[in-house]
């Protein structure tokens, strides 16, 4: 079972790789939206921000302003190790139910274009 520091780890290491998307695909696919992503055995939520420029360090901080995130992520810790590290295949694991995202449409289009 992953470890909160293992995840942690994982998603500075997803925005690592989403800083080397290319400038033409970010500017094409990303905007501006706050995401929680909800590690579901660890009972923790870690916050972030996408942005053009990249995702913001995710905290456990929730946003001072109170309100939820545009776009929620649940998903265990195993599996959010396995997607960042290539193994698991982020629509295939949406479909199987292993990975639950809450977003809009148009924001779930675009994630798809960027995982």
């Amino acid at each position: 079972m992953a470890t909160v520091d293992e995840c942690r780890a994982a998603l500075d290491k997803l925005a690592e790789q989403f800083a080397e998307l290319d400038p033409a695909t970010r500017t094409k696919h990303v905007v501006d939206r706050s995401i929680s992503c909800r590690i579901t055995d660890l009972d923790v939520t870690f916050y972030g921000r996408m942005r053009q420029d990249g995702l913001e360090p995710f905290t456990e901080v929730p946003p001072a302003d109170g309100r939820p995130a545009e776009v929620r992520i649940r998903i265990s810790g195993d599996d959010l190790l396995s997607m960042v590290n290539g193994e698991l295949d982020m629509g295939r694991a949406v479909l199987g139910g292993r990975v639950k995202i809450d977003a809009s449409l148009g924001d779930l289009l675009r994630l798809r274009k960027l995982l």
